[in-house]
């Protein structure tokens, strides 16, 4: 079995906490003052070179899912931005009202120029991976900030998103917050060491593609990594250490003490009903023991965060700190 959560549920008072530092927390140097402030200049180190964007931009647009986060995470409400999924335009797990009023743009690596331009963005952000290819059309529009890749380097990227909004002191706010999270998360879990103890996977099922396994070096891996949690020996196979991708006539090697799981698209499509009620599956150590979790795939793969993270971190105390 499956233990399902609400896929809608409440903030977490931890997150809540989270995200109320990252967006309250002020400063008085040209930094972390709040937005309007100032009418000046900074440049910023890209993935494209240098750009000069506005000390305190108030109109951005943001192309994918982790510079939403960033933005959200840092008080900034975007004028625009692109679809997440089919299900929801924005991602579902941010607070509703702080996606309302926010235009779609368009789909991710799929954005529309137009209907970009017609907002009159002062700062657009994304990265290489999605909208490399586009730079010069957005450039044209707006001073536009690319990171190189999103996922693993999420850290990095956020301070790249932090800078180029001029929310340098509120970043810091929200990494010292989630430091602290994440210590409070493995205390609550016994330890470094008996953390280290639970082999835990995260099977990713996808709509016309192999079910994933993921491997290290992606941005659930580094959550897991920092609260110490262990790893089943498959996830060093996982190719470039992102993900190990099995048929589900091979779904005996996600075994591990727990399993979460994450379904993206149609679930029929992803061949979840097909691979959980295989006997293999039946077998796995995670299914015996009723150490199965599903949780929401925007959340934990999607988002790519710190308001994800926030909320990640409290799912996984409460499912594994028993």
């Amino acid at each position: 079995m499956i233990a399902p959560r609400p896929r809608h549920g409440p903030l977490t008072l931890v997150t809540l906490a989270l995200t109320l530092t990252a967006c309250t927390s002020g400063g008085t140097e040209k930094d972390g003052a709040e937005p309007g402030t100032g009418s000046g200049t900074h440049t910023v180190k890209t993935a494209m070179g240098d750009v000069k964007v506005k000390d305190h931009p108030k109109r951005v647009v943001v192309l994918d899912t982790a510079e939403l986060d960033s933005a959200i995470t840092l008080g900034v409400t975007p004028v625009g931005a692109t679809r997440a999924g089919a299900e929801d335009a924005f991602l579902s797990y941010l607070p509703k009202e702080k996606t309302d009023g926010i235009t779609e743009v368009g789909e991710i690596a799929n954005p529309g120029l137009e209907k970009i331009a017609a907002l009159k963005p002062d700062l657009i952000l994304s990265n290489k991976v999605r909208d490399g290819q586009r730079y010069q059309q957005l450039s044209a529009i707006a001073p536009t900030v690319l990171t190189e890749t999103t996922g693993y380097p999420w850290k990095q990227n956020f301070l790249v998103h932090a800078d180029a909004l001029g929310r340098k002191a509120q970043a810091r706010a929200a990494v010292k917050t989630y430091e602290k999270r994440v210590a409070a998360v493995t205390e609550a879990l016994g330890g470094k060491e008996k953390a280290a103890g639970v082999d835990v996977n995260v099977v990713r099922f996808v709509e016309g593609a192999d079910i994933r396994i993921y491997g290290k070096k992606n941005y659930i891996g580094t959550i897991l990594a920092e609260v110490g949690i262990g790893r089943p020996a498959i996830t060093d196979k996982a190719k470039d250490g992102f993900t190990y991708d099995v048929s589900p006539e091979q779904i005996d090697k996600a075994d591990a003490d727990v399993i979460f799981t994450s379904t993206y698209g149609s679930p029929n499509k992803a061949k979840v009903t097909e691979t959980t009620t295989s006997g293999l599956w039946r077998k796995l150590k995670a299914v015996r023991d009723g150490k199965v979790f599903q949780v929401d795939d925007e959340l934990w793969i999607q988002g790519i965060g710190y308001t994800a993270a926030g909320r990640i971190l409290g799912e996984l105390q409460s499912d594994l700190a028993t």
